[in-house]
């Protein structure tokens, strides 16, 4: 048993945390507070008449007993189980955060243990019931759940090499690494926007595919995010689209502990969480004692089932480093090992007298149902979607498609083609003929923009927009709010392997969701982000919406493609790649200006990444290499005309996609950039950082390397010099 002080201690600043976010509620502590010391008592007092003296925000969780049978001792000794799994391997790696397991492992458990629908033998089993660590830095706690729960992917070794080189378990959760975990986490709010995705990925797919006889989709998303995820704006952007997409079955445990690195976070964070998020549209819970009460944790989740229309958000206050004698409800208990003395004192205070990594037996023996458990459920699902087959054939193949990700045979041949005597057009509008022309044929294909369908070109013309009575749609409307808008595609891409997002903006505005693009290429999100406006030619909005630097910054991003098609054939080249890409994301900058269908450009082109679409010179020796991309290639080939009439041989390049050039063959790359042709020049509206290792050293680059300027965008191309006599110039001083 803990020490009658210790839990006095640690229930006095329970009331503290309650006092701090306000209530006219009374607070029951058990009978060991009463023999507190008198200056705890005297602390608690105080805080008391403060807490009194506060009208109630919101409405606590009624405190109900739920059907439960399992004896309570049990209980605590599998909350301690996971709370002393945690302290252990971040004291072993001397490195972690400790805290957030330790506050969080009541609702931890009674999710794992109690609520959630899982099959610990197959983590990918489509009807599971989802869990994100938004707080991804406490990650131990999820490592400790999934142990518990028989996951394979974390064994008690894994546990024990917590932050080591090819561990299963990293210093934050991460999908690719672990199975078992459904999302990356670690930049604060992503998590949260992650989850937001997956729960509208469950109530798209439910309005699609349920059947009123059939119920074949059926799952919840919960999540776990603390102080920090509440600070990041992105989880507002998500949380606002949730509240307004009405995500049932999206239930956020606010791990409300008010303690973040600098300290209280009285020094920064004082708004009612509470009333901002009902304000979204969320229905609101508040558990005051997330320590001990597990009644009122179970209660808060029964209600949250209750409310289909919106999404709950209960509000657990706990303290951090719960158990922890000297450091709970600190900063120093978040994000360090808690010493060898100080784990030693926890185990006094918290009764624990087992080795360092040792379940107790009992706990063992009480997770090890959920293995039979979860393997019925799955057993119990796949019967019924076998029903649903034979009544729903058509639908069951589609669904089937999303689960799997196997796409239809000849999907690819649903997209338009080009020739040089087709019109010419932007391709942000034969973008939009691509994404009606895939949405045809792939039945997990959806997406939108931050506010800037009509100018993106984004609208799928025969869906309509998914709303809140209107799920079943493939029009997202994101408003505008770009980060959480690539967050929440993360998610809906990692739900299943069919499941294909894109989402639009203006490309210079990736800078808003630059952290969600990175989370996507790490997390192997296969993501479309189609970016319109792609260069100076966008004109006259000028150099706050003209991209210069973008484009490299994104080449130099690891599993991430870059496109930037010149044309039709390019375009429809890129959706190709991008679609049958489901482990890389893909970024497609597209023109707002008209371009011409360029003779030599074409699909398998595209899949090479460089490729010859003129060259009249023989041996593989031409004069002159010209390399260009987008709206430049138009360039290079013209430029190229003007130096033939000259009597020179030359080569013209679309490098529409530099990392497929990198998975070529040499021999491919010798073929396309022969070693012995030094002469080369390449032109893109862009900055020039890193065509030095397309070019060579002796090569020239024509770009852009300052900011651009508000004018039309012919002017704007000649000014800057991005032109037809730079390129001929530029190929001269070569020869």
């Amino acid at each position: 048993m803990a020490s009658t002080s210790s839990l006095a201690l640690s229930q006095a600043l329970l009331a503290r945390a309650i006092s701090h976010h306000g209530s006219d509620q009374r607070i029951s502590l058990p009978s060991s507070f009463s023999r507190a010391s008198a200056s705890s008592r005297r602390r608690n007092a105080a805080s008391m008449t403060k807490l009194r003296s506060i009208r109630p925000l919101v409405r606590a969780a009624a405190v109900e007993t739920l059907e439960t049978s399992t004896d309570s001792s049990i209980i605590d000794k599998s909350v301690n189980s996971i709370r002393f799994l945690a302290i252990d391997a971040v004291e072993k790696a001397k490195s972690g955060h400790p805290g957030l397991p330790m506050g969080c492992a009541p609702m931890a458990h009674i999710l794992y243990d109690e609520v959630m629908r899982y099959n610990p033998k197959n983590p990918y089993w489509f009807n599971r019931d989802r869990f994100v660590l938004s707080a991804g830095h406490g990650c131990m706690l999820l490592y400790a759940l999934l142990h518990l729960a028989g996951y394979d992917s974390v064994l008690e070794e894994d546990l024990k090499s917590f932050r080591q080189w090819g561990s299963k378990t990293p210093g934050h959760p991460e999908n690719f690494e672990t199975p078992g975990i459904e999302v990356t986490t670690g930049p604060l709010g992503q998590g949260v926007a992650n989850a937001v995705g997956l729960a509208l990925a469950e109530k798209h797919l439910a309005a699609r595919f349920n059947k009123p006889d059939a119920e074949v989709v059926d799952h919840y998303t919960y999540v776990i995010l603390g102080d920090g995820c509440q600070m990041e704006g992105i989880s507002n952007e998500a949380a606002s689209l949730a509240g307004h997409w009405g995500l049932g079955k999206l239930i956020a445990f606010y791990d409300d502990n008010h303690i973040s690195i600098d300290g209280d976070t009285e020094i920064a964070f004082t708004e009612n969480v509470d009333q901002r998020f009902e304000a979204l549209g969320w229905h609101v819970i508040w558990v005051k004692n997330g320590n001990t009460g597990y009644d009122e944790i179970r209660a808060a989740i029964k209600e949250a089932k209750t409310v289909t229309d919106k999404p709950t958000l209960i509000k657990v206050t706990t303290t951090i480093g719960y158990g922890s004698p000297n450091k709970a409800n600190s900063y120093s208990v978040h994000g360090a090992a808690l010493g060898e003395k100080e784990v030693e004192a926890t185990r006094n205070n918290l009764g624990w007298p087992y080795e360092p990594f040792q379940v107790p037996d009992e706990v063992k023996s009480h997770w090890s149902r959920h293995t039979p458990e979860g393997k019925a459920l799955e057993s119990d699902w796949n019967a019924t979607f076998a029903a649903y087959e034979k009544k729903y054939p058509e639908e069951a193949a589609e669904l089937k498609s999303i689960i799997t990700g196997e796409l239809p045979a000849g999907w690819e041949k649903a997209l338009p083609t080009y020739t040089p005597e087709s019109p010419g057009d932007a391709t942000r509008n034969l973008s939009q003929q691509c994404l009606n022309a895939i949405a045809k044929v792939v039945p997990g294909f959806l997406g939108g923009s931050a506010d800037l369908a009509s100018s993106n070109m984004t609208l799928l013309k025969a869906s309509g927009d998914f709303q809140k009575a209107t799920p079943e749609e493939r029009n997202l409307r994101f408003g505008v709010r770009e980060h959480g808008m690539g967050a929440i595609c993360n998610g809906i891409a990692l739900h299943s392997p069919g499941l294909i997002p894109y989402c639009a903006t203006f490309f210079v505005f990736t800078d808003y969701m630059r952290g969600a693009m990175r989370i996507s290429a790490l997390s192997e999100a296969g993501v479309i982000y189609v970016m319109t406006h792609d260069s100076i030619g966008l004109g006259e909005d000028g150099p706050t919406h003209q991209p210069i630097e973008h484009i490299a910054s994104f080449r130099a991003m690891p599993n991430t493609l870059m496109f930037r098609p010149a044309d039709g054939n390019e375009t429809a080249g890129a959706y190709k790649i991008a679609v049958n890409k489901r482990k890389t994301p893909s970024i497609l900058a597209l023109s707002r200006q008209k371009l011409p269908q360029l003779p030599g450009t074409s699909m398998e082109g595209v899949a090479k990444g460089g490729y010859t679409i003129s060259d009249d010179s023989s041996g593989n020796k031409p004069d002159v290499i010209l390399i260009g991309t987008g709206s430049e290639l138009e360039i290079a080939a013209q430029a190229a005309e003007v130096i033939r009439k000259e009597g020179k041989t030359v080569r013209v390049v679309s490098f529409v996609c530099w990392e497929l050039f990198d998975e070529q063959t040499d021999e491919y790359k010798e073929s396309v950039l022969p070693s012995g042709v030094s002469a080369r020049v390449s032109i893109e509206a862009a900055s020039t950082f890193g065509w030095g290792k397309i070019v060579g050293g002796k090569g020239k680059s024509i770009g852009i390397n300052s900011f651009g300027a508000s004018a039309p965008a012919p002017l704007l191309y000649k000014e800057f010099g991005i032109t037809v006599e730079a390129v001929v110039d530029a190929a001269k001083s070569l020869f």
